[in-house]
């Protein structure tokens, strides 16, 4: 049954990790192997992994997104239909980087100035794309616009420019269309869409033993079971840190994990006493200067919150620090924009913390320099028995919701065509 958490011995497929890879192969395998008995185990104790919407005590009707939160190339994305079949609403509002977006910024020569240095930047990126170097080795050294350039690249990779591809950045493509958002969350959306399976919370796997050809066995914090195959959609983190043990080992995994790291996003939400003190659903950067600045969605939806953003090196300090430090951090950011006063009207609603969970360990993957071709490496199956998903699989829609859904969809199809050539070998 829909969350059953009692236990048993033998499934057909066990799925490691509820979050949106995990759950699109669950649901993918039960729309076209009914037959097939299907579990999948979380460590955490809720489903949607890295897509999680929190709420406001007092205003249940606001949803906050501490994860993923724009449905990329929207008009392509999977998540856009599924948010309509379970009966969410889908908003249409241009995000600040598409035509139409509200972007709080200033119409002078500086700001001219600034877009052209951030354009030249990821024009020298796309020219560069068969030279896989570092992303922060396409600066201009002394160029002034530099730290913004750095603040963008943070925002994109979740790591510094120093340790990202410039490959990987130009296989990027999430799909044409704009970037719209889920009003209820998309951590609602996704974990919503896994209410159907069957699925253990609290359920950390520790090992996995295939030394035999028969049944895998899975070792769990919560006992032994054993499956005919197992899909694996935990992070990159995760992997390569070896908290899970493959007996035998599979280092190609390792090493491809270990190469895809994950970025960091943390995010903060402000609760704001009085929304006519900031404009409504409006885009603005900290500091264009700087790269250890914050990007802020100022009253998104027209709800009495700002969203702010840090990521990279910025992210892990502020973690680090805690939510007192963040608040001072976005404090400063938001007076020297607004004034004084509008600390006034901020309080902490909620805060992310990526890396401090320890069945994660961060936001979304980048690949190191000279590590493009590791996204492949890492989705390959393993003696048909053994697969693998999640945005790290993803070549050109890494550190997406969508791009995580694709490559468990993939998985599961394959893991569906292993079934056929085991029940009935004369199957193609």
């Amino acid at each position: 049954m829909p969350g059953d958490n009692s236990k048993g011995a033998d499934e057909d497929v066990v799925i490691i990790g509820a979050g949106a890879a995990g759950i699109a192969a669950a649901r993918r395998l039960l729309a076209i192997r009914p037959d097939l008995s299907i579990l999948l185990l979380e460590a955490g104790d809720r489903l949607g992994g890295r897509a999680w919407t929190a709420s406001l005590p007092e205003a249940f009707d606001i949803g906050l997104d501490l994860g993923c939160g724009w449905l990329h190339g929207a008009r392509t994305n999977a998540w856009t239909a599924i948010a309509g079949e379970v009966g969410l609403t889908v908003d249409r509002t241009p995000a600040p980087w598409n035509d139409g977006g509200r972007r709080l910024q200033r119409d002078d020569a500086e700001a001219h100035a600034a877009s052209q240095a951030i354009g030249a930047y990821f024009k020298r990126l796309e020219s560069h794309a068969g030279n896989d170097a570092a992303m922060a080795d396409m600066l201009e050294p002394g160029n002034p616009w530099n730290g913004q350039i750095r603040a963008v690249g943070t925002y994109i990779t979740g790591a510094e420019l120093e340790r990202s591809s410039v490959v990987d950045y130009n296989q990027y493509d999430p799909g044409p269309g704009p970037d719209w958002r889920v009003r209820e969350g998309y951590g609602t959306l996704v974990s919503l869409y896994g209410k159907p399976v069957r699925a253990r919370r609290g359920t950390e796997v520790t090992r996995i033993d295939h030394r035999h050809a028969g049944r895998i066995v899975i070792e769990t914090n919560q006992g032994v079971l054993s499956a005919g195959a197992v899909l694996v959609t935990v992070s990159t983190n995760v992997l390569a840190a070896g908290k899970i043990a493959f007996d035998p080992p599979l280092p190609d995994k390792i090493e491809a994990a270990a190469r895809l790291p994950l970025g960091l996003a943390d995010k903060l939400f402000l609760k704001l006493a009085n929304q006519e003190a900031l404009p409504a659903d409006t885009h603005m950067l900290g500091s264009t200067r700087r790269g250890a600045t914050g990007t802020y969605q100022l009253r998104p939806f027209g709800d009495p919150v700002v969203e702010a953003y840090f990521a990279g090196d910025l992210a892990h300090d502020l973690e680090g620090q805690g939510r007192e430090a963040a608040f001072s951090f976005a404090g400063d950011e938001l007076a020297a924009h607004f004034g004084a006063d509008i600390r006034k009207e901020l309080s902490v609603a909620a805060m992310s913390a990526w890396a401090a969970a320890s069945h994660i360990g961060g936001s979304y993957s980048y690949a190191e320099p000279g590590a493009s071709d590791q996204r492949g490496r890492l989705a390959a199956p393993h003696d048909e028995r053994i697969f693998f998903a999640g945005e790290a699989c993803s070549t050109s829609r890494y550190s997406t919701a969508h791009g995580a859904y694709e490559t468990g969809v993939a998985a599961a199809e394959l893991i569906a065509g292993r079934f056929r050539k085991v029940r009935d070998p004369r199957q193609p």
